[in-house]
């Protein structure tokens, strides 16, 4: 077989394989030039085999000397001078306004079956409640990411966006004309949502928001006074129903404003996220409210828990890994040079869900 030749400045230099220096644990980090030595071949040939660049420029046994010395020495490589030599990474950053909300399990379940192998997912969390804001992203351009997606972000999220940087917004409405977004379509949910209500006898509805400043959830707020407006039913709110990112605040938020929604006739309680829903619930069985018998319950997002809650929570479903998979296939479309503009913007469509909560 015609033997391939080495990298430049690697000729002949396979001669002998050279024991690597002794090392004490934790002494210092395997470099590549280390690896060479063991190898007994250049740093030049090492990061060629490494990088996946040896087919035709390295022999086959000169390769396997460089990935025998890799495995002994336990060589790790420094993705962030990768990334500098390249001028990007592998990595897809991620930022959401609270990862600790299980919706967000289902986004990157989507997001990682979408990226498969070629990409390493890393997930940043804004502060709890607070929104993704170009300062974060700011915070993550050392680690020179390959793309970024970002669920929620700040109105202003663009305004000092790194030039250059492929992008896509998820569940940010409003914001199609100055990024690759992928939204949901809540108004069909709303409307079956509302329409089954009505058809279910209830008028007067109170509404539990969310202290987390998304437009996301204005909108479904909005939306929901809209069509209630139009099947005659009344949506009692005010500042003080809203809750944390969490189910003992909205079981909180909860019991404060039901004295004064039970005098309004309230008799069906609609909250803007499932993981608050569930705080509802809870809040219900605590204090003697049976649901739906004294009062109905519905939320928003179709968490996999809806399902088992006692009673089961009728929910409007916003797939979140449809979610996840349609952002990542966009953001992988952008990296790969397609033009924003060629992109449309991506569009779920919301659909209600009956469960036990509202009376099936």
């Amino acid at each position: 077989m015609k033997r391939q030749p080495d990298a430049p400045g690697s000729r002949g230099a396979a001669v002998r394989k050279q024991p690597a220096p002794a090392l004490a644990d934790g002494a210092r980090r395997v470099t590549a030039a280390m690896v060479a030595r063991r190898a007994g071949t250049s740093v030049a040939t090492v990061s060629l085999v490494i990088n996946g660049k040896a087919q035709g420029r390295v022999s086959d046994e000169n390769a396997a000397r460089v990935l025998e010395a890799v495995r002994e020495l336990g060589y790790v490589v420094d993705g962030t001078a990768s990334a500098l030599a390249r001028g990007t990474s592998n990595i897809v950053a991620m930022l959401a306004p609270d990862l600790c909300n299980p919706f967000f399990g289902q986004v990157i379940q989507g997001i990682q079956e979408e990226l498969g192998d070629r990409f390493q997912l890393l997930l940043s969390a804004a502060s709890r409640g607070a929104l993704p804001t170009s300062e974060d992203i700011l915070r993550l351009s050392a680690l020179r990411p390959a793309g970024l997606l970002a669920y929620a972000p700040a109105p202003r999220f663009m305004d000092r966006f790194p030039a250059g940087t492929p992008v896509v917004l998820l569940d940010a409405p409003g914001m199609e004309k100055r990024a690759v977004t992928v939204n949901y379509d809540i108004g069909p949910g709303i409307e079956e949502l509302v329409g089954h209500l009505a058809a279910r006898g209830h008028r007067k509805m109170g509404y539990l928001d969310s202290t987390t400043p998304s437009t996301t959830y204005v909108l479904r707020r909005k939306r929901l006074q809209e069509v209630a407006e139009r099947q005659g039913m009344t949506v009692v709110g005010g500042e003080d129903a809203r809750s944390g990112p969490d189910l003992r605040a909205a079981a909180l938020a909860f019991r404060r404003a039901w004295p004064g929604w039970r005098a309004e006739g309230v008799t069906v309680v609609v909250v803007c996220a499932d993981t608050l829903a569930h705080g509802v619930l809870a809040a219900c069985a605590q204090e003697g409210i049976r649901v739906p018998e004294d009062l109905a319950v519905a939320g928003f997002d179709d968490l996999p828990a809806s399902s088992v809650t006692s009673p089961t929570l009728t929910s409007v479903a916003l797939p979140g890994d449809a979610l996840g998979r349609a952002a990542a296939h966009r953001l992988i479309a952008l990296i790969d040079g397609e033009s924003p503009r060629t992109l449309p913007p991506g569009i779920l469509r919301a659909a209600l869900v009956q469960r036990n909560s509202t009376g099936k």
